[in-house]
């Protein structure tokens, strides 16, 4: 019997998972995926908002603020990457401007802090090659950029360096309320016991939340379609820059990210498959049409991978964390889009109150805070990779020549909680696969370690998920 069940491991239900982790309680995490980080935190723009666009008074509004400030806290104690650079959103005439104002108000009552509305000249000052055309820009100095991979990673990892318990390849099909417990049935014929269930699925939390019979709410998936750039035209921008956002959501972005690329994007187009994360001539045109207006000499043909990924969006508009109303202790998580990054951590706090209300939480003693990052040999000193030489000779062997990713590192990757089990999985936890050649050299050699350090025939490595085999056979006996 399992005192907390929480359903999907991505961003928001590893966050919960660390947070719960803090009491003495015996949780366990449910993802059908093959790896943990494999739906809507994998793929989106990678940006802490600050809170100002939320409408005040929603839970995205609040959670959005206390989230913020939360990641500057969890970064450190956590080691995962985020940089509190700051956003723009540029106005180009008096209707943008008049947006702006409406912005700055909305964000003053959200208690968003280091909010202003500048002139051209200090825009320009700020950021040199965003467009001559620009009037004024709402400028706030607590948004910030993060790796949502690893800061998915650094959540489960230190939640089950405190007992969480990690159930991959289970997908949820029934739910129901047995005596003084719930009943969560897997398609694989799994059944766990739990006095408390957190439906936090993302995408498919609606069909998760009616299980229990809870019809409250429909995830309508929006695409957004994006551009990754090579590290060498990084420094165009030092902000994440928006344009002003409309009905459709915050707009296409121009943005740096912890790694030294830009990314560019999203576009925000509904579609009828959850699954549909194709990119298309019209969605990257007009994340091209945009991003060009916000900044000129973007070098496009610099693009070194293109990529969507769905986000939950639901007709409310709002995060919805309500009590199923058929199965008492069952807590549904729906709706949870853009800001759900950057609400993350405040959403698992949010998860808590309501396990409080059940169950009486009481602090461990040996609660382990903090937690070491895969240390990215590249970026040490001469000191530092003399000293973990020793300790481990794998590091001498560089397998990716695009990031200077070693084979100690990958192997890390693969050993850890949680560990990578894909290409992908690899490639998200330390990044291989990611520069300019996207895999072209090193994916062979991944294949190889994987194979390896797994014991399992390199033709099961999956790409990603099921049925992704990247190899499907051997010629005369050998790779």
């Amino acid at each position: 019997m399992y005192d907390c069940i929480i359903i999907g491991a991505g961003v928001v239900g590893a966050a919960t998972a660390r947070e719960l982790s803090k009491y003495n309680l015996r949780i366990a995490v449910l993802e059908k995926g093959t790896e943990v980080c494999q739906g809507t935190s994998k793929a989106n723009s990678a940006i802490v908002h600050g809170g100002y666009d939320a409408a005040y008074g929603t839970l995205k509004g609040k959670l959005n603020v206390r989230g913020a400030k939360l990641y500057q806290k969890l970064s450190k104690e956590l080691n995962f990457s985020y940089d509190k650079c700051g956003s723009l959103v540029l106005a180009f005439n008096d209707e943008d401007e008049k947006k702006l104002e409406e912005l700055y108000e909305n964000g003053l009552k959200n208690g968003v802090e280091g909010l202003r509305i500048i002139d051209k000249d200090e825009i320009l000052n700020m950021e040199p090659n965003v467009s001559q055309d620009v009037t004024k820009a709402l400028y706030c100095s607590e948004a910030g950029i993060v790796c949502p991979f690893n800061a998915t990673f650094a959540f489960i990892e230190n939640a089950m360096d405190n007992g969480v318990e990690l159930f991959l390849e289970e997908k949820v099909v029934n739910i129901r309320k047995e005596n003084d417990y719930i009943l969560v049935g897997t398609e694989k014929g799994s059944e766990f016991k739990t006095k408390i269930l957190i439906n936090s699925a993302g995408l498919y939390s609606d069909e998760i939340a009616e299980l229990a019979g809870d019809k409250e709410f429909k995830v309508k998936p929006r695409r957004g379609e994006y551009r990754i750039l090579d590290k060498k035209v990084s420094d165009i921008v030092n902000h994440v820059i928006f344009t002003t956002p409309t009905k459709a959501g915050k707009g296409v972005l121009v943005s740096p990210t912890v790694h030294g690329n830009l990314i560019v994007g999203p576009t925000s187009d509904p579609v009828d498959d959850k699954e549909d994360t194709r990119t298309t001539d019209k969605g990257i045109e007009k994340v091209d049409e945009v991003a060009l207006k916000l900044v000129p000499k973007l070098s496009l043909n610099e693009t070194i991978r293109v990529f969507a990924g769905n986000r939950a969006s639901i007709e409310q508009g709002d995060f919805l964390i309500f009590e199923s109303k058929n199965i008492k202790g069952m807590l549904n998580l729906g709706g949870i889009d853009s800001p759900g990054l950057a609400s993350s951590p405040a959403i698992a706090e949010e998860v808590r109150d309501f396990v409080s209300k059940y169950i009486d939480l009481t602090e461990k003693n040996n609660f382990i805070k903090e937690r070491q990052a895969i240390p990215h040999f590249n970026e040490l000193s001469d000191e530092e990779k003399e000293e973990i030489l020793k300790r481990n000779p794998n590091y001498k062997k560089i397998i990716c020549r695009c990031e200077m990713i070693t084979e100690g590192e990958i192997i890390e990757a693969i050993h850890r909680n949680a560990g990578a089990r894909t290409v992908d999985g690899i490639k998200r936890r330390v990044r291989p696969g990611s520069g300019r050649c996207q895999g072209g050299f090193c994916g062979p050699r991944i294949l190889e370690i994987l194979s390896r350090e797994l014991d399992i025939p390199v033709e099961d490595i999956l790409k990603e998920s099921q049925g992704s085999n990247i190899v499907v056979g051997r010629t005369k006996g050998v790779l």
